[in-house]
């Protein structure tokens, strides 16, 4: 699997939207990870990695995060994307 993004872009109709997306981190000293809750504005960019490609999508100005959590942004899965107020609302890069 290639580490570098396969293809960079920007989805003009996700910029702007808030979000919620949930993800994993790895538990220092141990091989499990713990779930991770973030909530904030999609700004539309996004980057494929791997073969076959896993979307990611930027998500930036953090209304929620995990406690310790340093960053202004955080990169969602596109599966693990949640439109507020839109549960049917259909993420590139996925199969919902």
């Amino acid at each position: 699997m290639s580490l570098q993004p396969v293809n960079q872009g920007f989805d003009p109709g996700l910029s702007g939207r808030k979000a919620e997306c949930d993800g994993g981190a790895a538990i220092p000293g141990t091989k499990t990870a713990s779930r991770q809750d973030f909530a904030g504005t999609l700004t539309g960019a996004y980057v494929d990695h791997g073969d076959p490609p896993w979307r990611w999508y930027l998500m930036d100005h953090l209304t929620e995060r995990p406690d310790g959590y340093v960053y202004d942004s955080v990169w969602c899965l596109a599966g693990n994307v949640f439109v507020a107020g839109e549960p049917d609302a259909v993420i590139p890069g996925t199969s919902r």
